[in-house]
Order: C-alpha cells, then structure tokens, then sequence
C-alpha cells in the first residue's frame, strides 16, 4: 500500500529476474515497510507482508511481520506480528513473538508473547500469558475454581 522505495536508480546493470519486470530496488538483506501516517483513520483489518509503523488510527485488526506504534496511534482491535514496538493505545489482544512495550503505551487487552520487555510507567489492564513456543500459541492454563490468580512481578 505505502511503501517505501528508493527514487534513486539502481546502480549495479543487474538484468531482470523475470521478463517485462525491471529489477528489484532493494537487496535481499533490506525488507520494505509501510508507514500510515497521523492523518489517517483506517476502519477494517490490515494485512502487511511487509514491515508496519503505525502512527494514525485504526478500528481492525492488524496482522504483519513486524510492527512499529507510535505514540499518538490508538488500535482498537487484534495485533498479531512476529515483532511489535507498542508506545500509543491498544485496546485488543497483542500476540507477539517479541513485544517491546513502551512507557507511553496504554494497553487493555490480553497480551500473549515469547519475550516481553515493558518500560516503567506502561499502562496494562489485562492478563500476560507466556506462549507455548512449540506451537506459537498460548500455553495452555488448566482452569481450576478457587486456584489463585498468576500474578506478574517486576524486578526493581
């Protein structure tokens, strides 16, 4: 959708990999990412192949490789990525792999991650459940009445 890409030709004569198709700008070690501005309001969900960075609003779910929030962003739905750098509001679950949570993020919802870092001064309303990695899903709880709650604790 919003790609970015060099203006510059490319430098190197390296001929086309398919016919009728010119050669690709970026090498194999660079990935693209798409950028959706603070102007913007986006109402579904959003499927990204590609790196995100999100400062704009949107009310879906969001489903990418990767992806960046800006602090002034709000997403009201899903987040699904291998990566995630959440600093606005998220108000949805956020499946991760790796989940950075800034200071000035604002999240409600359940997060369910590999590995989590959150910034002091984070707001988080709702449940943090390890994945099982085996799988890439949330590792199974057996729900028992009465068993106390998991409880999270922050080193000093």
């Amino acid at each position: 959708m919003f790609s970015k890409k060099s203006a510059e030709p490319q430098s190197s004569p390296t001929p086309p990999t398919n016919p009728g198709r010119s050669a690709p700008m970026a090498s194999k070690n660079s990935s693209t990412f798409s950028v959706l501005g603070s102007d913007l309001a986006i109402r579904g969900d959003i499927k990204a192949s590609a790196d995100l960075h999100i400062d704009g609003n949107i009310e879906g779910d969001i489903t990418c490789t990767s992806l960046v929030q800006g602090e002034t962003s709000k997403v009201t739905g899903a987040v699904e990525a291998e990566t995630a750098r959440l600093a606005g509001t998220v108000e949805g679950s956020i499946t991760a792999r790796e989940l950075v949570i800034l200071k000035t993020a604002k999240i409600t919802g359940d997060v369910f991650y590999d590995a989590l870092t959150i910034e002091q001064g984070a707001q988080v309303e709702g449940r943090f459940a390890h994945r099982d990695p085996k799988k890439g899903a949330p590792a199974a709880t057996p729900k028992v009445e009465g068993q106390a709650k998991p409880e999270l604790q922050l080193a000093n």
